[in-house]
Parts: structure tokens; C-alpha cells; sequence
């Protein structure tokens, strides 16, 4: 089955095996010391069409930490700046040397130092690299509020030319929108919204198309990750129809990136969507002719109850299983994970300490939710089942519901608090929103 997928999916990426006696294969599938040993870039090496297994990373961890560079290195076959590359991280709170604790207010004023250092890391080990993001109202100057609508216009069409300029040649990949809808899936009412009108986000994806012709393009948001869910694939569905709209607009976009920030013990909105209703919401992106990747992954566990063996099951289940349906659909072509060691994450600072979303301990240790996730990926070699165990093709009413042993009951009731969100188009992040 994964060959003759292979065969369909990617031709250049099929190896032959047939040269290989069936003695030695055997020895190389039941090695078991050699199977542990593979990193998840050898694994993703293996399959029959070609995966990208990326990561978030940090510059000061990247160039001065040796275990943190040497694992990015092995582990993984892409990176993505985390953090410096978005637009007041370059122009106002980061770039140096200022005066500290003096933010800069010159429009225009760029420092790439940091971004740099991580692309050409990631081009001399052989990475794909990938921008993020040019345009996300979260990270946007404050020295724009002031703006009028052509000048802020004016502002996002030279920041667009002056960052894709600047890594035209080395990046060729682009989250240019960034988490632009709501929760209940209305367009989210920021600066952008408010002075500019809906028509921002089409604008800006063709800016970067006329900045750089040949970069791929993505529109890239959160809790959008599977669709009929009922309500809490509201914003799922929206996601959907932002995509289809632009492209019947001949918009150049060319991918979607569902970031799949998961909370194990959400609840509503929050809820871990089922592996197939991911499958699904992927197979109609695919559809309109783009291509998909989870793009942000992390699995927070901290609010599961004090059960261990739960939380790791969870954590697990999550990893594999809906990476594995991920992975079943054609268009699907890469999963980025936003960080891979407990010791740093994004998730201390923004939703609370104490958790453990990744994949790698805080010492650098592969947990049980590494070799989930290195088992998603080896669906696609030889030896694999494509979709993993999981029976992808029936209909909800046969399965036995997944996640049934740690997924947390719905509340008979709804917040006063989570109905304002749901009614407003809140244009807060999600650690906001939660």
C-alpha cells in the first residue's frame, strides 16, 4: 500500500527496494537497535514523497547552545524563525544597538543580524527555510496606530519588499497573513481591518508575489485544524472559505498552514480536533489546489488530571495519530513543530509554566511522544501503514471514539465570557482567548 501510494503521489521520491534480497530487509526492518536509532530526518528521508520536519527555533539557543544546534541539525530537514523575523521584533523591540529600554520609532529601521545567522545555518545544513510572517497584527509596530489608511498601507507594501527583498534567493517560503479570522470565524477586527477593509489580506499576499514571483505563499491561523465538528469547526469552515474566495480571485496563494496549537484537555473551541476530521479539513484545502502543512504543533498536557500515564497517552495520541491522518492526504506536505525541548518553550511564557508540549524533555531527552511522532512519520516508508492503525475510511458512527480515554467531557454550560468572544470577531491571540 505505501509503495503504490508513492507511485501516485511522488515518482522521484520512490526508492527500489527490489534490489534489496529479502534476507537484508528483514534485518534492517527488525533491528530494533538500528530502528531506534534513526532521527526523525532519516525516517522522513525514507518516505515516499517528500515531508517537511521543521522546527521553530531561537537564535541565542541556535548558535550558542551545541546540544540545542546539534539536535536541530540531526533531528531536522527545515526551520523557521520563531520569533525575530515578524515585523516589530525587526523594526522596534529587538533591533540593536539602541538606548535599553528605548523602543525605536524610526519607520523603516531594519536589523536582520539575528534572521540572518539562522537562514544561513539553516542553508548550510541543508534545511529548507521558511519566513514568518510578514503580516500579523499581534507583532505589528505600535508607531502605526497613528497611521492613516494609506500610510498604513504604504508601511505594510514596504515591509513586505523590504523583508522578502532581503532573503529573496535563501527563502523561498512565506507565511504572509497570520491569524487574520476570529473565533467564530468572522474576520478578526484589528488595525488592519479597521483601516484598510477586508481586501488587506488579498493585497498582501499580492505584494509578495510582485516582491518575490517565484516564492510560495501561505495563509497560515489556528483552531482551524478539522473540519465537521458542528460549532467547533466554525472557524474551521471560515478558514476554508477565506481560501476558496481568494483563490477564485486568482490570488496568489498557494498554501495553508493549520497550526495545531492543541491543549490535551480543552474543552469547546479548544478541543483537539479528531484525527479525521484533520484528514478531511486537509483533503478540501487540497481540493482547491493548495498545498498543507501543520505548521506551529504542540501538545500542551498540564490541565489533563494529575495522571501521568494519561497525560503521556494523550500527548501520544495526539502526535501520532493526527499527524498520521495528516500524512495520509496528498497535499499534505510537512508538519513544523514550534520548538522540540520542554527546557524552551513558548509555552511557559504565554500560557503557563510547568507544562511539557514537546517532543524532547528539558534535558534534551527523546520522550515517549517522540517516538509517536517519529512513528506518524515512518507511515510513509517502507514497512508503514499509510494513515497508521487508525481506520480512517469509516464513518464516525463505527469507531470507537478516539481519544475516549483522557479527551474531557464538555461543560453543561457555556461562559458568559466565552459567548462575548464568540460574538465579537476578538482580535485577541489565542493565549488570550483561552
Amino acid at each position: 500500500l505505501s509503495l503504490s501510494l508513492c507511485s501516485r503521489v511522488n515518482k522521484k521520491k520512490v526508492t527500489t527496494y527490489a534490489h534489496i534480497s529479502y534476507e537484508v530487509f528483514h534485518i534492517i526492518m527488525t533491528d530494533t537497535d538500528y530502528q531506534d536509532k534513526r532521527t526523525l530526518r532519516e525516517v522522513a528521508s525514507e518516505a515516499c514523497k517528500c515531508i517537511d520536519v521543521g522546527v521553530a527555533v531561537l537564535p541565542k539557543l541556535l548558535l550558542n547552545e551545541d546540544v540545542y544546534a546539534s539536535t536541530v541539525r540531526s533531528e531536522f530537514n527545515a526551520i523557521v524563525v520563531e520569533h525575530h523575523m515578524k515585523w516589530a521584533p525587526l523594526c522596534q523591540d529587538l533591533p540593536g544597538p539602541i538606548e535599553e529600554g528605548t523602543e525605536s520609532t524610526r519607520v523603516g529601521r531594519y536589523d536582520f543580524h539575528h534572521c540572518d545567522q539562522i537562514v544561513d545555518f539553516g542553508l548550510r545544513h541543508g534545511m529548507k527555510v521558511k519566513g514568518h510572517v510578514l503580516v500579523w497584527h499581534v507583532t505589528t509596530p505600535s508607531w502605526v496606530q497613528n497611521m492613516t489608511a494609506e500610510e498604513l498601507s504604504e508601511q505594510i507594501r514596504r515591509h513586505i519588499f523590504t523583508t522578502m527583498g532581503h532573503f529573496r534567493g535563501r527563502i523561498k517560503y512565506w507565511d504572509v497573513v497570520n491569524e487574520a479570522l476570529a473565533p467564530d470565524g468572522s474576520l478578526a477586527n484589528n488595525i488592519f481591518l479597521e483601516k484598510l477593509g477586508p481586501g488587506y489580506i488579498e493585497q498582501c499576499f499580492r505584494w509578495a508575489h510582485e516582491a518575490d514571483p517565484n516564492a510560495f505563499l501561505i495563509y497560515n491561523d489556528n483552531k482551524v485544524e478539522g473540519c465537521g465538528l458542528g460549532d467547533h469547526s466554525r472557524k474551521a469552515d471560515a478558514f476554508y472559505e477565506l481560501l476558496k474566495n481568494l483563490k477564485a480571485k486568482n490570488t496568489p496563494v498557494h498554501g495553508a498552514g493549520i497550526q495545531a496549537h492543541f491543549n490535551a484537555a480543552g474543552v469547546g473551541l479548544q478541543r483537539p480536533p479528531t484525527p479525521i476530521a484533520v484528514k478531511r479539513q486537509i483533503r478540501r484545502l487540497g481540493d482547491l489546489g493548495l498545498r498543507v502543512n501543520i505548521s506551529e504543533m504542540d501538545v500542551r498536557i498540564s490541565k489533563l488530571p494529575m495522571d501521568e500515564n494519561m497525560r503521556t497517552n494523550a500527548q501520544c495520541d495526539i502526535y501520532r495519530d493526527i499527524v498520521s491522518a495528516a500524512l495520509s492526504e496528498s497535499s499534505f506536505d510537512g508538519i513544523w513543530l514550534w520548538g522540540f525541548t520542554d527546557a524552551h518553550t513558548w509555552i511557559k511564557h504565554f500560557y503557563y509554566d510547568g507544562d511539557q508540549p514537546l517532543l524532547f524533555d528539558k534535558d534534551f531527552k527523546k520522550k515517549k511522544s517522540y517516538y509517536a511522532f517519529r512513528d506518524a512519520l515512518g507511515t510513509l516508508s517502507v514497512g508503514g501503514i499509510v494513515g497508521g492503525k487508525q481506520k480512517l475510511f469509516q464513518r464516525n458512527d463505527e469507531l470507537e471514539p478516539w481519544g475516549k480515554l483522557w479527551m474531557q467531557p464538555e461543560p453543561n454550560f457555556v461562559s458568559d465570557k466565552s459567548s462575548k468572544i464568540l460574538a465579537s470577531g476578538d482580535s485577541n491571540p489565542d493565549w488570550l482567548q483561552r
